[in-house]
């Protein structure tokens, strides 16, 4: 993967850290727009290491890379504020759209993270139903975050354009009351508006 990304034309790589303190200090000097942090790191490990360069550059968007898909690490590493989860063997074509993603100010989850919040979340059946306010193209458009695609990729799904994407994905967030993608995909799942099935 890191060599991947040294010969990538796409990105211009300006640093690489062994260690979350080093991180931290490389983040620090050398302002990147996107950090890939390994979670599992010696000394002070990816998760500690988001949280405060997340205190310190609140803009950076930071995609967790990791060999482990276990729910704590998942939930651990969301509440530090990573904007993606990615595995380490995941496909240079997965990687790219991955940074791009959250470069973009979107989230990233790997599916298999997906699922393992979703079976984390057990279906909500004391609320209400804020979810029957959301017209059809709003479920489309919930169906599609929940299965990991960005803006870009459901636009070309529903042939609509890139503006009315985000236009639906602000309704979305405010008629639910949600903050972010991440909560959008727990809300669906716990909501039965998408099925593990569909995932």
């Amino acid at each position: 993967m890191e060599l991947f990304l040294t010969s990538s034309q796409l990105f211009d790589v300006i640093g690489q850290a062994g260690d979350g303190r080093e991180a931290i200090e490389l983040a620090t000097a050398l302002q990147p727009d996107v950090i890939c942090m390994d979670v599992v790191m010696p000394g002070m490990d990816g998760i500690t290491a988001t949280e405060q360069v997340k205190a310190l550059m609140p803009s950076v968007e930071i995609l967790a890379i990791t060999s482990y898909i276990d729910l704590e690490k998942i939930l651990a590493a969301i509440h530090a504020g990573v904007s993606g989860y990615l595995m380490k063997d995941a496909s240079p074509a997965d990687l790219i759209r991955a940074i791009q993603t959250v470069a973009r100010g979107e989230i990233y989850l790997h599916p298999e993270a997906t699922r393992k919040l979703a079976q984390h979340f057990e279906p909500d059946t004391k609320t209400s139903k804020p979810h029957q306010v959301l017209t059809q193209r709003e479920r489309d458009v919930i169906q599609l975050v929940t299965r990991g695609l960005n803006n870009q990729d459901i636009a070309d799904k529903l042939g609509i354009g890139l503006k009315t994407v985000k236009t639906h994905i602000s309704n979305i967030l405010e008629k639910l009351a949600l903050e972010n993608r991440v909560q959008i995909a727990i809300y669906a799942l716990q909501n039965n508006i998408v099925s593990l099935d569909d995932l």
